[in-house]
């Protein structure tokens, strides 16, 4: 019997957007605009950054591999968000819910290893100028991507597992737009204390661990620069990292908000309006941050631009 009970939940009913009813349509036309903006603009630079070989640097390759991940984390969320703001029955399978959550940890997870990597990049253009070449060569960078890759994949897979391995047979209405952890959590029948420890400590090791590697990284690029003799080279310094404290503080933000409350304070509407940042308006902002900021993508971007419409024309 109780494994009859254990499989009567088949779907979830998505109630994200139940109480903004009247405003849906609204809704749509505004997150489709931002979606295909987003798009359009990731694909922008990462075609930017192949084409022109003046950004063939291990900075850029992070940045189009950051582009790429952006455009897969929108991709898990946003489409089905939009076909549910306008459909009478707002659901997704048991199946699908559990795929839906591990893609999505897959890319956050590894988007916070590859903050640090781009953090250790930083450190080494900075600290070890005359071996930044060697340090970062194209094995390295492979082997940083690789690497945050292989993290996210792994702390997916074991959080989606204890998930999904509880029985779900007392209610199916999932009070977000998406499967996240927490509202998926709340409608199981019955919890695992064991399990949502090892959820809470490994959502808590994959922001502090790469945020302790992106705190080291920067104290000592910290130290270097005020070690400069000329101002301009500070600020010029300072300048290429702006960008990624910008990003790694809006991520690390969201994030740790959403993933390190206690579950008390929790709050299904104020959830719901954070995922959109980092979903929607996240995914957009942070390239955006790194390519309007660097007067050499621009550069890069007007150079391309004018050979397109060379080849066009001719």
């Amino acid at each position: 019997m109780e494994r009859v009970n254990e499989t009567a939940v088949s779907e979830f009913v998505l109630l994200g957007f139940s109480s903004l009813e009247g405003l849906q349509l609204w809704l749509f036309l505004t997150f489709l605009l931002l979606y295909l903006f987003t798009l359009a603009t990731n694909a922008v630079i990462v075609a930017t950054i192949v084409l022109d070989r003046a950004l063939h640097t291990p900075m850029y390759f992070f940045l189009s591999v950051l582009s790429c991940s952006e455009t897969c984390y929108t991709f898990v969320i946003v489409p089905k968000m939009l076909v549910d703001l306008l459909a009478q029955k707002k659901s997704i399978s048991f199946l699908g819910c559990a795929t839906q959550m591990f893609a999505f940890l897959f890319l956050g997870c590894s988007h916070s290893f590859l903050l640090a990597a781009m953090g250790y990049d930083r450190y080494v253009a900075i600290c070890n100028p005359l071996r930044y070449a060697a340090l970062m060569g194209r094995g390295v960078c492979g082997g940083l991507v690789a690497a945050a890759c292989a993290c996210g994949f792994t702390v997916a897979q074991i959080i989606t597992f204890l998930v999904f391995h509880l029985p779900f047979h007392s209610s199916n209405r999932l009070r977000h737009f998406f499967c996240d952890i927490s509202p998926v959590l709340t409608l199981a029948s019955r919890h695992s204390h064991f399990g949502q420890i090892i959820i809470f400590v490994l959502c808590a090791l994959v922001l502090v661990i790469p945020l302790l590697l992106i705190l080291v990284s920067y104290t000592h690029i910290i130290a270097a620069i005020l070690q400069f003799p000329s101002s301009v080279s500070k600020h010029k310094a300072f300048s290429t990292c702006a960008s990624h404290l910008i990003v790694v503080t809006v991520h690390y933000g969201c994030a740790s908000f959403i993933y390190l409350r206690p579950k008390a304070d929790s709050s299904s509407s104020q959830d719901a309006l954070v995922s959109v940042s980092y979903t929607i308006l996240t995914p957009l902002f942070n390239p955006m941050v790194y390519s309007l900021r660097n007067k050499e993508f621009k550069s890069a971007l007007c150079r391309v631009a004018g050979r397109t419409v060379t080849l066009a024309q001719g």
